[in-house]
This record gives structure tokens, sequence and C-alpha cells, in this order.
């Protein structure tokens, strides 16, 4: 039989549309593929990344040259950046998905109906997916690996000040896939860097399944609003940790500190600092102090500026879009509240809905703030740093769904399936 990946586009379509076309083909053929195929060329991958790690960072300093020379910011720069240590974790991600169940075929749900039919609700690849990203290449990685494994084709649109650096991975990730006698096809970089690129992706409805945004509040905007292919919705991150009247302030010190400054430049960061007034001035002068040894600089209201004159910490006067904003960097706003609920109210006003975190020693207040917030993730006691998909022991994630329908929170591999019913009979007529 004739492989379906094998069916040559039409000539006179655009090369985006082309890329489509082979990459619904792959997705026929990669659907039924069993487990083990898609974990072999996953493992190839992987060993393909290590292999070839001088040719990937050698295409990685073109960009992160003209990134510099561009005047782009650092933490920018930080997720542009790729070292050997880095690819390295990148490799052991893709073996660890491939180390997870497959998702495909699992039965969600079923039963013998009264009527003596076999109902089954199984998982099936949600066919082509595109996935539109900033200067992240391991996204590249990720979204190639999740995608495989889960048996979905990937259409990848990268940012182009990445552009070297996506087109070196690809490569690699193609000739490993190919390499395993599976369709390259079923990972492609989207041809061209311009914004029509973009948005002929974005209007590829009937060939491309879903579009899967990654990146700052532009662009997750963007795709969003202008996107006629479904599209699951990734969030920025402006997280909160609230420090409530009951706690143990080492302990607030150290969450605090790891979710705001372990790394600065990720969505799960922590944005703004919340604090129970009955706990301010125990806390805010060694948190701040803490803060201040690393490097970050607080954007406070006056309760804050206040508790800030005896240390060594640098507090600027917040206003208001101070408490919206994904800093992304080595700052972070700071208000103190009259009462855990008070800072609920905070949180509705201006998160993101990505993860909210509560330090207190009172399981009541744990209790109620869990229920009120409404978030994709709620922190007990514990970093706003642990929602991530390798965290959660889901393998490399696609992203962190904030919107409630299909999807919410860190996607793993399940969540890059749909389903569909099998109706088993014997002759049944209605």
């Amino acid at each position: 039989m004739t492989s379906l990946s094998s069916v040559t586009p039409h000539d006179n379509l655009s090369p985006v549309a082309q890329a489509a076309h082979r990459a619904r083909a792959a997705a026929a053929d990669l659907a039924p593929l069993p487990r083990s195929a898609k974990d072999e060329a996953l493992l190839a991958i992987a060993d393909a990344l290590e292999v070839r790690t001088a040719e990937i960072i050698e295409a990685n300093a073109v960009d992160v040259e003209r990134a510099r020379a561009a005047g782009t910011s650092e933490s920018v720069i930080d997720r542009l950046t790729l070292t050997p240590e880095r690819v390295r974790a990148i490799a052991a991600d893709v073996r660890q998905v491939a180390a997870l169940p497959d998702p495909v075929g699992e039965v969600v749900r079923g039963s013998t109906l009264p009527n003596g039919i076999d109902l089954r609700q199984v998982r099936v690849p949600l066919g082509v997916v595109g996935i539109i990203y900033e200067a992240r290449p391991n996204v590249t990685v990720d979204g190639a690996a999740l995608c495989l494994k889960s048996g979905n084709a990937v259409l990848l649109r990268g940012s182009s000040s990445a552009y070297s650096s996506n087109t070196a991975l690809v490569a690699v990730i193609r000739d490993a896939v190919g390499g395993s006698g599976l369709p390259a096809d079923a990972v492609q970089l989207v041809p061209g860097e311009s914004r029509d690129s973009v948005t002929e992706l974005m209007r590829a409805r009937g060939m491309v399944d879903v579009l899967i945004p990654r990146g700052g509040a532009s662009l997750i905007r963007t795709v969003v609003e202008g996107s006629t292919v479904p599209v699951i919705e990734t969030g920025t991150g402006n997280c909160h940790v609230y420090v409530d009247a009951d706690t143990d302030i080492d302990m607030a010190v150290d969450i605090l500190v790891n979710s705001k400054a372990q790394r600065p430049s990720v969505c799960n960061a922590a944005e703004t600092l919340l604090v129970h007034r009955d706990v301010a001035e125990a806390f805010l002068p060694r948190a701040l102090d803490a803060l201040a040894e690393a490097g970050v600089t607080v954007h406070g209201d006056e309760r804050v500026v206040s508790c800030a004159e005896a240390t060594k910490a640098t507090v600027v006067p917040a206003v208001d879009e101070d408490w919206e904003t994904e800093y992304l960097s080595y700052d972070i706003a700071a208000a103190v509240v009259d009462s855990l609920d008070a800072a609920v109210a905070h949180i509705r006003l201006w998160s993101s809905g990505h993860t909210e975190a509560i330090v207190t020693t009172s399981q009541a207040a744990a209790r109620r703030f869990t229920r009120l917030v409404d978030s994709t993730t709620v922190a007990v006691n514990a970093s706003t740093r642990f929602t991530d998909g390798g965290q959660f022991g889901f393998g490399a994630e696609i992203g962190i769904s904030t919107q409630k329908l299909h999807a919410r929170g860190p996607m793993g591999l399940p969540e890059l399936t749909s389903t569909k019913y099998i109706v088993t009979g014997d002759g049944h007529t209605r």
C-alpha cells in the first residue's frame, strides 16, 4: 500500500500550504503506529542531538550574536542561548518522553450498553499541530518529541531571532526520524521568516488541526484573535506568592526567592509578592534583604517601601501597571494586604491565571486559598517554579494552557490527543 506521506502536494500551492499538506499525509501514517516505532524514533533524536551538539551550538551562536547586536534584553538572550549542557538536558527530556506511556488507544471510558453494544471512548492523535513560539529553541525539540509520541505531525514556526538554531535542530530531528523509518515530514519548520508565513499558518483551517502559541502576551493575543484554526491558549505568567498571617518565615523567604530568582525569565517565575499585614513587620525586612542578595528590584506599595529603610533592598514605588506586569527579569511587585481575602481579590484582579502560591501553617487558610483562587495551579508551601510538565512527571511539556477548554495547566501527552468513540455490535439495528 502506498504511504500517504508519499503524496506530492500540488506545485501551485504556497510553500506553507505544501508543508501543511505533507504534514497531513505524515500524520495519517503516524496515527496507527505502535509505541515501539515512535519510541525508537525519539531515542534516535536524543542520540543525534548529542552527537551533533557542536553543529547545533554553532548555529545558535549566530542567533545569539545577532540578538546581542540588536540590543535584545538579557532575559530573551537567556531563553535563546543553547549550551552543551542545555542540549544534553534537552536530549534527556526526549528520552524521558520516550519512557512515558503512549496515550494513543487509551480507553477513557467504556461500557456494555443494555442493548449489548460495546461502547468505548479512546484517545486518538489531534492530527497536525502547529506551534508558534518565540526565541526558545528548546520548544523546537519539546514540540517535536511530544507530537511524535502522541502520533501527531508538527509544523514549527519559531521566531526569526532563532531561525538558525531552529533550522539546525529540525535538520537533526528529521534525519533521525527518517532514519528510524517514520515519515520525516512529521516534523517540519514552517517555510519563511516573514509574518506572512505566520498568518498563512493561522489561516490553514482544514489542514492544521490546532495551533499552540508559546510566548508573550502580544504573540498569544495575535494568534488567538487572528486564527481560523482552533487555538489552545497558553498564557503569560503573572504569578503570585502570598505570605499568610500564620507562616513559617524561613520557609516563606526560601519559597519567595526560589519562585522569583531561580530563573526569572520563565513563565512560572513569581512576579508579585503579597504579604499579610500581621506578618509584614517580621517578614518583609528579611525577605527584602534576601531578594536584594539575589539581585531583585522590588516595586513596592507604601507599606513595603516603609519596611525597606533598614534593608539592603532596592525598592521603588509601585504603579498600577506593576501589578499586571510579567517582568521576566529580576523585578517583582510587592504589596501588604489586610487579609487572605484581600490577597485573593488582588490575584483575581491582576493575575493571568497561571500559578499562585500560599505560604502558611494554617490548614484552614490553605483550604480557603485553594478554593477561591482560580488559576491553573495553586501551590501550598511550594515554589511557583514547580508548574512545569517535567516537574509534574509529564515529560517535556508543550506549553501551559491558561484556558479552560480541553486542556488546562502543563500540557503533556494526553492533552495532545482527542478522542473517538468505537461502537461494536452484533448485527444491532436501531
